[in-house]
């Protein structure tokens, strides 16, 4: 690469005298040709001068495009970068469908302004310099249960924690349990939370529409904003887990299905806002009661284990869900796990028994709707609102949270609700499995906090908070 950079200049510095004596020739040139001082290159074919150029890789390419203005041309041409994001390791860069989401759809923050019609004048060359320049951030995917949390700039988590646990005591003032949850985390990446900006995802919580949901959500939002720049944090930004399971499937509208850790909600968000006058529907069903229903099938077969732990990791290896939970019932599935440090668990019918509760709570003694009868009720309310002149936004539903990651759970969720809703509101419905497992709602904040314009549209700085900025986040 050294050497290629130091033939173009050679080759430029040597057509420089020449060039000065004819300025107005070789302008007109350059304006109306791409390889008019490429020097010594000029002879080289464009499409296997361009193939040299992708060798070299995107930071030495931009090198070249500062050494005169012909290279500059021929280096920013969009399909050179387009290529570089394509063939960039996950860890650097997301996969390019989510890349090209993101910069499309979420680069100026909420409200969404999608801008496809301006995608012919969108510098790509421009993006990768701007996103090479973004500040990494800390990423912190609050859930009801467990915490993810971690680099902006790497692949996945660096760590977990049991949310309820680092939050204390429940009896204790909300700001004290909010500060000791956020000194831990910073305690355990080992960061001075004064460094750089945070994206939290949050469960969603309060779902009413009523006047006392929405003070309840304000009061959580404050106290939250107020301990993390209590902390000396620069920048917060904070959105729900719904949500940025959402953009983690490259969509900005649809439902979510977040399997929370006690209770399961269906979520509304048309053009990225939780439609809540629509209805947030809830079930009183979680990962929680998943794992205590596989527990008591163990026990009833007899089936010894020493803590909660284990029954929890063969639910996550194991189980899984019927399309036909009839026809299941007759079959041989008996299958093997083994537990660290426990030894071999076997385990039949509990498998698809588990997963079963979800559509058939009563099996559990809960007194609930299914889960497709949930969604269902979810998506006539959506169909009856008419928010658009076309109903396709809530017909794609992304499952989001650990125990949605159980196989066969999006086929069968997806096969009750053709059965379920008449073909005017069935047509089209697809069911999207969690796009990165239970770490989807981490993957959506990963993908704002590598926008280009992060963190400004999308932040909220002391500052503003203090002047009570009226600025709109997505609760």
């Amino acid at each position: 690469m050294t050497t290629l950079i130091r033939k173009v200049w050679e080759s430029v510095s040597s057509r420089k005298g020449s060039n000065s004596e004819s300025t107005s020739s070789s302008s007109s040139s350059l304006a109306t040709s791409s390889t008019a001082c490429l020097g010594a290159f000029d002879r080289v074919p464009i499409d296997l001068l361009m193939q040299i150029v992708r060798l070299v890789g995107p930071k030495e390419a931009a090198k070249l495009s500062a050494v005169c203005k012909a290279w500059r041309c021929l280096i920013s041409d969009n399909e050179l970068w387009i290529f570089f994001l394509q063939n960039q390791k996950e860890q650097e860069e997301p996969h390019w469908d989510s890349f090209l989401f993101s910069e499309t759809h979420l680069r100026y923050g909420y409200p969404l302004q999608p801008f496809w019609s301006q995608m012919p004048q969108l510098s790509f060359m421009a993006i990768y310099g701007q996103r090479e320049q973004v500040p990494g951030s800390v990423i912190i995917d609050g859930g009801s249960g467990y915490c993810k949390f971690g680099w902006s700039k790497y692949a996945c988590p660096s760590g977990r924690s049991a949310t309820f646990l680092e939050f204390g005591n429940v009896e204790s003032p909300m700001y004290s349990r909010l500060r000791y949850f956020f000194v831990t985390i910073y305690s355990r990446m080992q960061v001075k939370p004064s460094s750089q900006p945070v994206v939290l995802s949050i469960p969603i919580c309060h779902y009413d529409d009523t006047e006392s949901a929405k003070a309840s959500r304000r009061k959580l939002k404050e106290a939250i904003y107020k301990v993390l720049f209590d902390m000396n944090v620069p920048a917060v930004c904070a959105i729900n887990q719904a949500t940025l399971a959402l953009y983690a499937a490259r969509r900005t509208s649809g439902i979510v299905v977040n399997i929370g850790f006690q209770v399961t909600s269906i979520v509304p968000i048309l053009n990225g806002k939780v439609m809540r006058k629509v209805g947030v529907e809830v079930m009183g069903l979680g990962a929680l009661k998943l794992t205590g229903f596989l527990r008591e099938l163990m026990q009833q077969n007899n089936i010894s284990f020493e803590s909660l732990y284990t029954v929890r990791t063969l639910k996550e290896n194991l189980c899984y869900v019927a399309a036909d939970y009839e026809a299941e019932l007759s079959k041989n599935t008996q299958a093997s796990f083994e537990a660290t440090g426990e030894g071999w668990f076997t385990l039949s019918k509990e498998r698809f028994q588990t997963g079963e509760i979800l559509f058939q709570p009563r099996l559990a003694g809960v007194r609930t709707m299914g889960l497709h009868q949930a969604v269902a009720l979810c998506m006539d309310h959506c169909h009856s609102a008419a928010l658009t002149d076309d109903d396709a936004w809530f017909k794609t539903v992304v499952l989001s949270g650990g125990s949605a990651c159980l196989p066969g759970l999006a086929g069968r969720l997806e096969k009750e609700l053709h059965g379920l809703l008449p073909p005017s509101v069935s047509k089209g419905i697809t069911v999207i499995p969690p796009p990165y497992g239970a770490d989807t709602a981490w993957f959506g904040a990963k993908l704002i906090s590598n926008l280009s314009t992060f963190p400004r549209p999308w932040c909220m700085t002391r500052k503003q908070f203090r002047q009570k900025s009226k600025v709109k986040l997505m609760w």
